[in-house]
Formats: structure tokens, sequence, C-alpha cells
């Protein structure tokens, strides 16, 4: 089901969108509702605190690792 959404905007932010839309040969609202879905996919999703406590558990181990020169060399060199 889809639901409306209004906003205000100044007239200059108003009219910038107008002319992304213009040149994109698309209505301003067809830009305005690809802009958010756009800032949605950008948007971090899940629980920031179980993200913390993974990377705060994966830092407590101690894996062997090369120097970062070679490696990224060896990568150059298609090893």
């Amino acid at each position: 089901m889809s639901k409306r959404l209004q906003i205000v905007l100044q007239e200059r932010a108003y009219q910038r969108i107008q002319r992304a839309a213009r040149l994109r040969h698309m209505s301003a609202e067809e830009w305005v509702r690809g802009a958010l879905q756009l800032a949605l996919r950008e948007e971090p999703s899940g629980d920031i605190g179980k993200k913390l406590a993974a990377i705060r558990a994966a830092v407590m181990y101690e894996f062997p690792t090369g120097d970062i020169e070679l490696m990224l060399g060896e990568i150059e060199s298609g090893r």
C-alpha cells in the first residue's frame, strides 16, 4: 500500500530538485522518490550494538598476517 508524504521545501531547494529531475527527463516526484530510496540504501541497517560486539570480539584474536606491502605486491602480480 502506498502512503502519501508531504514536505515543505524552501524555494531554492525545490528549484534545484526540479532542475535535477528535468535533466533526467523525470518528474520532481520521481526524482525525490529515487533520492529517498538511495538514501535509505545508504542508511545503516541492523543493530549497531551487535555490530560493535562482533568487531570487539574479532579484535581479540591474533591471526598471522604478512607484510602489507608484500601482500599488495603479490595481489598486483596476480599470485
